[in-house]
């Protein structure tokens, strides 16, 4: 059970083929007070037809058409923003729109904002142990603990998965996390977290953000993100870290 109304930023671009739209109406049946707002980013097949249907249907989806693809960071971004002119929720996040992260997780999301009164960020956590069904190519996986640990240098905080899509935030987080463009496309999740550390409230950064163990990830095939996308992971670092502390 949601205690907390929520909304979720579902960014979509060429998802015509594999949107799951019956276990999005499944969602919102479960938790009366769950929105979803699909963000278009200018894609180029039926995926605004779909999500422009899917929302005159549904009462708790919400529709943002942008006409020229602007890539996940800004589609990510300009959702969020809208969120807060749209809809009165609490906790505004955003999942994957091949739901690699399974819906069900947003609970989780939300139960860890509920834990604790400071916390501005919880982000889903990709952790392989007992009891999760975590499914993730070992390519992926060794070049994610790489990144990682990387990043975790940059920013002076133990993080083990800054990259997995499912995010939820608190209302007031929204607006100082995503009001400034993100310099990096691809990488912007690395961005929130150095965003936490230099805009937040002056707190550690572990009473604003817990990472989330997953129960459930699955990795779906069409990912905009290939493999060597990691390749230009040490210049894009290089680049948020001379951004934000420099």
């Amino acid at each position: 059970m949601l205690s907390q109304s929520c909304l979720i930023v579902v960014p979509c671009y060429n998802e015509a083929e594999r949107l799951a739209l019956d276990e999005f109406r499944a969602a919102l049946a479960r938790w009366p007070n769950l929105q979803f707002l699909f963000v278009n980013d200018g894609s180029q097949d039926d995926t605004w037809k779909i999500l422009s249907a899917f929302a005159q249907e549904e009462e708790g989806a919400l529709a943002l058409d942008l006409p020229k693809n602007s890539g996940k960071a800004e589609a990510v971004r300009q959702g969020m923003l809208e969120a807060l002119l749209l809809s009165n929720a609490q906790y505004i996040g955003f999942f994957d729109a091949d739901l690699a992260t399974p819906l069900s997780e947003i609970e989780c999301l939300a139960q860890s904002l509920e834990r604790n009164p400071n916390r501005w960020m919880a982000a889903g956590s990709r952790v392989r142990r007992l009891g999760s069904q975590i499914e993730r190519k070992p390519m992926r996986h060794y070049l994610g603990r790489i990144f990682a640990t990387v990043v975790s240098i940059l920013l002076g905080i133990s993080i083990y998965d800054s990259q997995c899509g499912a995010k939820l935030f608190r209302r007031q987080a929204v607006e100082t996390l995503f009001e400034d463009l993100f310099i990096s496309a691809w990488f912007f999740d690395v961005e929130l977290f150095a965003r936490l550390i230099t805009k937040g409230p002056k707190l550690p950064i572990d009473e604003l953000a817990y990472e989330q163990p997953l129960r459930k990830w699955k990795e779906v095939g069409g990912s905009k993100i290939k493999a060597t996308t990691f390749l230009k992971a040490p210049w894009e670092l290089f680049r948020i870290y001379r951004h934000y502390f420099k």
